[in-house]
């Protein structure tokens, strides 16, 4: 099947530079992205940047509060000192 698609100037020059860096022609690289776009289960959703945000966020939010380790508890010995 073929289809035709009218792509904005800065969308296809992004798509381009896309398929360069993983070496594939951008037909092939935009089928791939359609297909693979056509096998998500309904309701997955991409994290978009702002909500990236938000739970980086909130991951960092009482940070300040964890105590600052020496760096013999990060040594190997340490890390598995209950091992054999």
């Amino acid at each position: 099947m073929s289809i035709t698609i009218n792509l904005a100037p800065e969308l296809q020059a992004e798509l381009a530079r896309q398929a360069a860096t993983h070496g594939r022609a951008i037909e092939t690289y935009a089928a791939s992205l359609l297909e693979y776009a056509v096998h998500l289960p309904a309701g997955t959703s991409r994290l978009d940047w702002d909500r990236l945000e938000n739970t980086l966020r909130e991951m960092a939010q009482f940070s300040h509060k964890i105590p600052a380790l020496p760096d013999e508890a990060f040594s190997r010995e340490n890390l598995y000192q209950d091992h054999d």
